[in-house]
């Protein structure tokens, strides 16, 4: 009776010719082999990876269906076709079964895949700054326009004569606001007898004058 090492030999040696050719079948090394099923560029393609023990065949070969390949297979997918191997590998337990399994998936894919979409789902953006965004009122905006103060309009005249009153530096002359105060005081009525007359502040903030030596 042959070991399941020898077994092992003569079964790789059965695949190679068997799959001779075929691309979608690859071996990775001497007890790791692969199956691709379906297109690259369709959605329900996928991948197995069978892997055998030192065993092997008297125990089924390891199932793996965790490749990069099958990145966008959904793990329920991935489930049915592991589940649907291990049941089929119960029955050929002792007899070299690479072959019969992966030729097992093909007549089962649409079966094996009908929980697969055919294409990938949609992915909606949402951007962050959309609840930022401010929708404007054109009567509120009107009415806060409405609302500013308006700045007083000064004609070339007063402006000339705001511009006189100061020492061209911007600071106004000592005495400026004079006239305002005679102005003030004769419009508020009752005059105090006591509070000095208008001549009398001017001549009080006039700078002394002496007289020139000879």
């Amino acid at each position: 009776m042959s070991t399941p090492l020898e077994q092992q030999t003569d079964e790789r040696e059965a695949l190679q010719s068997i799959y001779e050719g075929d691309t979608n079948f690859k071996e990775i090394d001497s007890v790791t082999f692969q199956y691709k099923y379906g297109e690259e560029d369709n959605y329900r393609s996928f991948l197995v990876e069978l892997k055998w023990g030192e065993n092997y065949p008297d125990e089924a070969p390891t199932i793996n269906m965790n490749t990069f390949y099958n990145r966008n297979l959904l793990p329920a997918v991935k489930e049915e076709i592991t589940s649907a191997l291990s049941t089929e590998a119960t029955q050929w337990l002792g007899c070299g079964m690479t072959y019969t399994l992966f030729e097992a998936l093909k007549d089962n894919l649409e079966q094996l895949t009908a929980g697969q979409p055919e294409s990938a789902p949609a992915v909606v953006a949402v951007d962050d700054g959309v609840g930022a965004l401010k929708i404007s009122d054109p009567n509120a905006d009107a009415d806060a326009r409405k609302k500013e103060p308006k700045k007083e309009q000064l004609t070339k005249a007063q402006k000339r004569r705001q511009w006189e009153r100061t020492d061209h530096k911007g600071d106004r002359e000592r005495g400026w606001d004079w006239v305002d105060l005679v102005k003030h005081l004769s419009q508020t009525g009752g005059k105090n007898e006591d509070a000095p007359t208008a001549a009398e502040i001017a001549a009080s903030n006039a700078p002394a004058l002496h007289p020139l030596n000879n």
